[in-house]
């Protein structure tokens, strides 16, 4: 099975590095922006088989980045779950109707995020 690639969408760097050093480990070629803009073009550049994305960012938010991506033909079909610090109902349901395919708050133990991570593609995987 060819290595698969995820795209880990975040402003805080530390946190982004974080994510990359326990993806990275596993089965994962792991790609990063740190902005939406930034991870429009690597989305549609390099088509992840599944992006980590921030709902805070400066600038554009993870809600406007994830609309984006569900209208690309590039990318409208790549798995996309969203980040959190702040479990808001609001935008777990707005995350959701534009076509999130999960949905996790931080702080997070990585291992577990790696763990999502590969359900959500196997899964992705099985409906395809």
């Amino acid at each position: 099975m060819a290595q698969r690639s995820i795209l880990v969408v975040d402003d805080n760097e530390e946190f982004t590095e974080l994510a990359m050093m326990a993806l990275s480990v596993g089965p994962f070629d792991v790609l990063e922006a740190n902005s939406g803009p930034e991870a429009l073009k690597i989305a549609k550049k390099h088509r992840p088989d599944a992006i980590l994305l921030d709902v805070s960012m400066p600038d554009m938010d993870g809600l406007k980045v994830l609309a984006k991506l569900k209208k690309n033909r590039k990318t409208k079909e790549i798995p996309v779950i969203m980040l959190t610090g702040k479990s808001k109902i609001e935008d777990l349901d707005a995350a959701f109707e534009l076509g999130a395919n999960g949905y996790i708050t931080k702080p997070i133990e990585f291992a577990d995020m790696v763990k999502i991570v590969e359900y959500k593609l196997e899964k992705a995987a099985a409906e395809a």
